[in-house]
This record gives C-alpha cells, structure tokens and sequence, in this order.
C-alpha cells in the first residue's frame, strides 16, 4: 500500500529591502528672465513678451539601489552632488521624475533642523505635535517627552515660544526628536554637526547606539569619519550620477582621491 508523501514545505519569502530605488532621476525646472540690454524699451519689450528661458538641473541621474533592514548606508559626495535631493526622496518630500522608489517601516526624518516646527509654538507644544505626526499615541508620548527634553538638555525652555530658541537650541531639540522617536528607517542629512562639541559627541553617541540596535538609517554627510565608523555601504554621488558604491574604506578612499584630498587630511572630518 503506498502512502503520499508530504507536500515539501514553500520556501520562506525573503523580507523586502527597508528602501529600494530603482532608476531613479529627479530634473528640476527653474525659469530665468532673458538678458538682454539693459534699457528701459528692452525691459518693457521683454515684459510684454514675458520671454523666459527654462533651465533644466539633472540633480539626479539613473540612480539604483537597495537598503536592507538593519543596515546603515553613508552618502558622500561633493556639495551640489544630489545627496539632500536623493533623499528627500526616499522621504516621501520630492517625487521622482522617473523610477521608483519604495520605503517599508515607519520613517522619521532629519534633514534640514527644525523643518517642521512653528516657531509660534512652544517647545513643548512641538514636540506633542511631532510626536503625534510620527504615529505616536498620547501615552507612547508622555513617555518619549522626557527622553527627548534629556537628551536635548533644554529642559528650563520647553514652555518657550520657539523663535525664542538659539540655531544651537532648534538644532539639539530636532535632533532629539528625531532619534527619540523609535523610527523603523531614519534619514538623516548633514544632522551631527549640530550644537557645541559635547553635543556632537552625544549625537555621534546615539548614532552609533541606533546602529548597533538594527536600526536602517540613511545618513548624509562631509564627515568621514561618521561615515567610517557609522555606515555598512557608503554610496557616493557626483553631479547626480552614482560614481561608487561599497564597503566605507574602499569608497572614501576612491573619493578623496577624486576630491585630492589625503587620508590624513582634517578637511571633512567632525571634530566629536
């Protein structure tokens, strides 16, 4: 008598990366008045035509990628490179013009300090309504406001207006809300610069704490250093193109030689 055999078991799917890019180009489109000469029945010409001339900036080019759960990945490159504009994208803020790019997990995102905040409000009132946007309950925050307000050592300020605040004191509590709320992806741009040096070094601290968590940060900046001791895979940009990408050693190497820079050399380092 035969017996059947037990169907083999479906081979377990592959969790998705936390970020896929894929052909990713982003164009922008500023329009310039036409120059011409510089008289009044010119000016008046050109402003009955309202003659224009379109500019197109390639701020990224064909840009491919993927950033597994857990991972961080460092983006280089020098300034005007599309760093910030690659990832205002994975944020959600700036849509591709062409490609696609796909984000799963829960996103906080610090990149540019304190974009988010009414300087009308308190700071107090910012961090409630932060916090709230992040997908926060009422209570997650009455717990998550004392680690933020701690961390960003601004505790005799919170119940100040905002605009009240130093660059210095906008920064540090950005920063604190941004690693404080337990984000699934974390995109930071040029963030550990902020504050005086002991709270560089905190915020370096904390970087390398959310690291070793299995956090997935996405982290810009000119510091090498951050990049050497931080990232997983460095990717580096040059006017929008992707030049290198790999193991932090390998491409920080190939960009200072591109940059002529010497290992050695203090430029691009934080001083934490």
């Amino acid at each position: 008598m035969s017996t059947a055999s037990a169907p083999a078991p479906a081979p377990a799917r592959a969790a998705p990366p936390a970020i896929s890019v894929e052909a990713v180009s982003i164009t922008y489109h500023s329009s310039l008045q036409a120059r011409g000469q510089q008289t009044l029945v010119g000016t008046l010409s050109r402003l009955r035509r309202r003659k224009k001339i379109v500019k197109q900036v390639k701020a990224v080019r064909e840009v491919s990628l993927e950033v597994p759960r857990g991972t961080v990945l460092g983006i280089i490159g020098a300034n005007g490179a599309g760093k910030s504009t690659l990832v205002r994208a994975m944020a959600g803020i700036l849509p591709p013009t062409s490609g696609k790019i796909e984000v799963h997990g829960r996103v906080s995102t610090l990149l540019a300090l304190g974009v988010g905040f009414d300087r009308k409000l308190t700071g107090r009132q910012n961090v409630i309504l932060g916090g709230l946007a992040a997908g926060l309950s009422r209570e997650q925050l009455e717990g998550k406001y004392a680690e933020i307000v701690e961390f960003a050592e601004l505790e005799e300020f919170m119940d100040m207006p905002m605009r009240t605040y130093s660059a210095g004191m906008y920064g540090r509590l950005a920063f604190s809300v941004a690693v404080n709320m337990e984000p699934d992806i974390l995109l930071i741009d040029e963030a550990l610069s902020v504050g005086d040096a002991h709270f560089k070094r905190k915020s370096f601290d904390k970087m390398r704490e959310l690291c070793e968590a299995a956090h997935t940060i996405v982290l810009v900046s000119h510091g090498m250093r951050a990049m050497r001791e931080l990232a997983d895979e460095v990717l580096w940009l040059d006017k929008g193109e992707m030049k290198g990408y790999g193991p932090p050693p390998k491409i920080i190497r190939e960009y200072q030689r591109f940059m002529k820079v010497e290992e050695d050399d203090a430029v691009g380092e934080e001083d934490v």
